[in-house]
């Protein structure tokens, strides 16, 4: 009874870490008037505290990591911190908030390819069609046009930006193996935030968008998006993944991650009033499809049982 009661409370969890990601890309889209850059400084300066101040008061402390480990990380918080908002914060001025998170879906699939070609792992058949499936919907949702692009309805450009999310994440997720194991999940993601964060405000400074004079200017709706994004989103979203993960196993949490862009296209349609197409909308459920095929072969393999997968985020 005691463990029923513990995995359902488990799986409430998940589930809110899923749909918690999914409306990171609605609130992304409430900061299309603030600077891109500007936007994901604030949003990492918060992640970072808030994922400090969990670490301090859990008791869980602060890891020492050598040169090697330093490095690694850092590389980390290029790919899928800096470079990652840049493409996100960037791509969602151009288009709709659920056609972003639709194309960053195709993660899993990208994250399949990479780890095949660079780590050999193993891929079946299932995964093979999951891939098949996620790249033909992605290819519908491309190809269908954006009718609240923000450059007049050409939202090529933000589809080209966003996918530049879906390499920087994969990139991230299949090349952090080594030093989670040696660190652990949450002291990765922790530390290659920090590193993320400094490079982002570096840069921000140097083009001129970091102003901090402009947040007392911020909507209300602004100042609520960036505490959603940093807090909600990056730190709390993370911590309860992957406790997630430490109580059922990644084969059982490996199933919400299809909740992701489900979460974001109805929030995209209850709170910003974004319209599906039809070709959207199909391709929408070839890639939910393709990611449910893919994760009912996940935590097959010993090596996967071990190893938390990185789920695609915004």
């Amino acid at each position: 009874m005691i463990a029923a009661t513990r995995d359902a409370s488990v799986y409430v969890r998940l589930a809110l870490v899923a749909v918690a990601w999914g409306g990171t890309f609605i609130a992304g889209r409430s900061l299309a008037g603030v600077a891109p850059m500007f936007s994901a400084c604030l949003r990492f300066v918060l992640a970072s505290a808030a994922l400090s101040l969990f670490l301090l008061l859990s008791g869980k402390g602060f890891r020492r990591v050598n040169l090697r480990q330093t490095l690694v990380v850092t590389l980390l918080g290029f790919c899928g911190i800096f470079s990652y908002s840049f493409f996100f914060f960037s791509g969602l001025q151009y288009i709709s908030a659920s056609r972003a998170a639709l194309i960053v879906a195709l993660n899993p699939a990208v994250m399949t390819l990479i780890a095949y070609l660079f780590y050999r792992e193993r891929v079946t058949t299932l995964k093979v069609l999951g891939i098949v499936l996620c790249f033909c919907g992605v290819a519908l949702v491309v190809g269908g046009g954006d009718p609240q692009g923000a450059a007049g309805g050409r939202g090529w450009p933000g589809e080209a930006l966003i996918g530049g999310c879906v390499l920087s994440w994969s990139a991230y997720s299949v090349f952090c193996k080594n030093v989670v194991r040696q660190l652990g999940p949450l002291h990765t993601v922790t530390y290659s935030i920090y590193a993320g964060t400094v490079m982002l405000v570096l840069y921000a400074a140097a083009t001129g968008e970091l102003h901090m004079g402009a947040v007392w200017r911020f909507s209300l709706t602004e100042i609520a998006s960036l505490f959603y994004l940093g807090v909600i989103g990056s730190a709390v979203a993370y911590i309860w993944y992957y406790d997630g993960i430490q109580q059922i196993g990644v084969a059982r949490a490996s199933v919400f991650i299809a909740l992701n862009p489900l979460s974001a296209v109805l929030f995209g349609a209850a709170l910003l009033g974004e319209q599906m197409t039809l070709a959207t909308l199909l391709g929408g459920v070839l890639i939910i499809s393709g990611i449910v095929a893919e994760n009912r072969q996940s935590g097959g393999t010993a090596q996967q049982k071990r190893q938390p997968p990185v789920q695609s985020k915004g």
